[in-house]
């Protein structure tokens, strides 16, 4: 097609085209470890860089590649790099960045396990890191050091549904040559694209909205020219944290319905944001569309709908919200995010389980705090599984 594409145009076709030979509609799966060469004075320049070609799929498939070319596309980068699972990808954009004794500024709230890594690379390498609100100059610029490496940060945060503002980051980090890395599994390119912000390097955990399906675990990063380029050379192809080619070709596959999932399961979280939120077993609600959301007006600048995923706070504690999830009928009590069906988890004593009380406490995670992630089903359904759920434990 020729032409500048809408977003869901782009999500459906494929960016190259498709083999004249074949003329097979569905991007073919490139199961092979590794690849031959013409002569041996080929291998050595493709070695050397000197010529263009596969020579070993932990150092690129055709397959992989279709995707990598796929999502920079999508989000607007230079190019992007696949790994095994989200928690590969962070590790290499955290493990390309910095070096022993640097300092790592992180929004208010974070994944679990990008918690642990942290701590195991402040065990191991002496690299610190600072959470931050991140919602005024001086809050930032007051945790900036001459060691500071990048700030990380996920917008919306899980699982408290706070949002950063990208603009501001972005603003004072350029003004102290300090790259911004942004999580954006909870958003997809769909949503959000954070690079467009002025923001350096965007992670997603594949596993999640890309894929859509529950089917595959991966991890991408995309970026500008010059760390995409170092990130490949390094930390991708040295560590080897890579994803295999049927796996690629399964988000090739999830990310053509990527749009219209997104969209239904963003209705359906405002239908029932709208009902969770006048439950009396209810606290309180967090989702960014909701307009008494803190963070509102700044979600509605950088995010085109709301997501998927709804926080809300049972009244009592971590009994309750436990009997609440042990009360639903058909909604699956599962961690992950994103798939089609309607799954919910308890982040305290799950996802978020490594991180000290006291530092869950500060993030806003309470014993009482639940995530839901909205399927495609009928939100009528959902509403009366979680309902009959939450009418149970009063």
């Amino acid at each position: 097609m020729k032409g500048k594409q809408r977003m869901n145009t782009k999500l459906v076709h494929d960016v190259e085209q498709l083999q004249e030979e074949t003329k097979s509609l569905s991007f073919p799966i490139f199961q092979t470890s590794t690849f031959s060469f013409e002569t041996a004075q080929q291998g050595e320049k493709r070695f050397l860089g000197e010529e263009a070609g596969y020579m070993y799929s932990r150092l690129g498939n055709p397959t992989v590649s279709a995707l990598e070319r796929k999502i920079a596309e999508l989000e607007g980068g230079f190019s992007c790099l696949s790994f095994g699972s989200g928690m590969a990808a962070v590790s290499a954009v955290l493990s390309s960045l910095t070096k022993a004794g640097d300092h790592v500024i992180c929004s208010s709230g974070i994944y679990g396990c990008t918690y642990t890594l942290l701590e195991f690379m402040k065990k191991k390498y002496n690299i610190t890191y600072d959470f931050c609100q991140m919602d005024t100059k001086r809050s930032i610029e007051g945790l900036i050091r001459p060691e500071t490496a990048c700030i990380f940060i996920e917008t919306p945060i899980n699982p408290t549904m706070e949002i950063v503002d990208l603009e501001l980051v972005v603003r004072i980090a350029k003004a102290h040559h300090i790259p911004v890395v942004v999580d954006n599994t909870f958003s997809s390119p769909y949503i959000q694209r954070p690079l467009e912000w002025g923001c350096n390097i965007v992670i997603h955990s594949a596993t999640k909205y890309l894929g859509g399906h529950g089917d595959v675990v991966a991890g991408l990063v995309v970026g500008g020219e010059e760390c995409m380029k170092e990130m490949k050379k390094s930390v991708h192809k040295d560590m080897g944290g890579i994803l295999s080619p049927f796996d690629a070709w399964l988000l090739l596959r999830g990310i053509k319905t990527l749009g219209v999932r997104l969209d239904r399961q963003c209705l359906n979280a405002e239908k029932l944001m709208n009902r969770l939120s006048k439950h009396r077993a209810i606290e309180n609600v967090y989702y960014p569309f909701d307009p008494n959301h803190v963070h509102y007006k700044i979600a509605k600048k950088q995010m085109s709908l709301g997501g998927g995923i709804i926080s809300f706070e049972i009244k009592g504690g971590k009994e309750e919200a436990q009997a609440f999830l042990n009360a639903l009928s058909w909604i699956k009590i599962a961690v992950s995010l994103g798939d089609v069906e309607t799954i919910i988890q308890h982040p305290a004593t799950m996802t978020h389980a490594g991180i000290p009380l006291k530092e869950r406490e500060r993030m806003g995670i309470t014993n009482g705090l639940i995530r839901l992630s909205v399927g495609i089903e009928e939100w009528q359904d959902i509403w009366k599984d979680l309902k009959s759920a939450l009418d149970r434990i009063q």
